[in-house]
């Protein structure tokens, strides 16, 4: 009797176990496949996305007055759906900004395409991006510009934007984690410099380091209050333009305030 009762538990852990091994086994395999079908979305371009990217330049960009080629080019090409996280994608292309993580955001398609616009870009100019953030942004330029330099403080964000360029090919961005206040002086002047998070006054080294005939687009201001500017550089001279008032993040770090 109690051989049979000892070899009957035994016989019970033995099952547990094997149920558990099993569940374990099963359960891998469902986070593996969630892995490879999200890999896999990042490299196939469903036709809904191309449909709803197409209408986007169209009812968002277009019908707002942007109609350079150039920019409009770029915004049908970047597919913008993979620069979201996954719980956001079908909200890819609506007109407004998305969350990214780290309490950022990827702007709004119309405002990509205004400070693109305003840049007046061309294929041998380099372009220095202040605020990676998910890269899009990056990704719009280089499809126009020679050579893209683009800094991120946040360092989960900007690693994940550097995968993402690098995956997608584009070998003319190089990508830096750091404070984007003080610029990029090793590869200074720019001809070109945009500033995708607000400061509340222009930043004296992005000034220093914009080639003279250079452009800047920046938001300035603070949260209660932001205008877009252009800046253009001339004979050492600074000259600012108002464009829109807009609502960015702000500029973060030692020298932000």
């Amino acid at each position: 009797m109690w051989f049979r009762s000892h070899t009957s538990t035994y016989t019970h852990i033995i099952i547990c176990l094997f149920l558990l091994v099993l569940l374990a086994s099963l359960a891998s395999g469902t986070a593996c496949r969630q892995q490879k079908a999200e890999k896999t979305e990042q490299v196939t371009a469903p036709a809904a996305y191309d449909e709803a990217r197409g209408e986007m330049v169209k009812d968002q960009i277009q019908a707002r007055g942007i109609t350079d080629p150039r920019v409009i080019a770029a915004m049908l090409k970047v597919r913008r759906e993979l620069f979201v996280p996954v719980e956001y994608r079908q909200l890819a292309y609506g007109d407004m900004p998305l969350p990214i993580g780290e309490d950022q955001t990827i702007s709004q398609p119309y405002i990509v395409a205004l400070m693109t616009a305003r840049l007046d870009l061309s294929g041998d100019l380099k372009v220095l991006e202040i605020g990676t953030g998910s890269g899009y942004q990056a990704a719009v330029l280089a499809e126009i510009a020679k050579e893209v330099y683009t800094i991120e403080i946040v360092e989960s964000l900007g690693k994940r934007a550097e995968d993402l360029l690098r995956t997608l090919g584009y070998s003319n961005i190089k990508v830096k984690i750091g404070d984007g206040y003080e610029g990029w002086p090793e590869y200074a002047p720019f001809d070109r410099i945009i500033v995708t998070c607000a400061p509340t006054a222009i930043p004296q080294p992005l000034i220093d380091q914009l080639a003279d005939g250079g452009l800047m687009v920046i938001p300035v201001g603070t949260a209660e209050s932001q205008y877009l500017y252009r800046v253009r550089k001339h004979a050492g001279k600074v000259e600012t333009e108002e464009i829109i008032p807009v609502r960015f993040v702000p500029l973060t770090g030692p020298h932000a305030g």
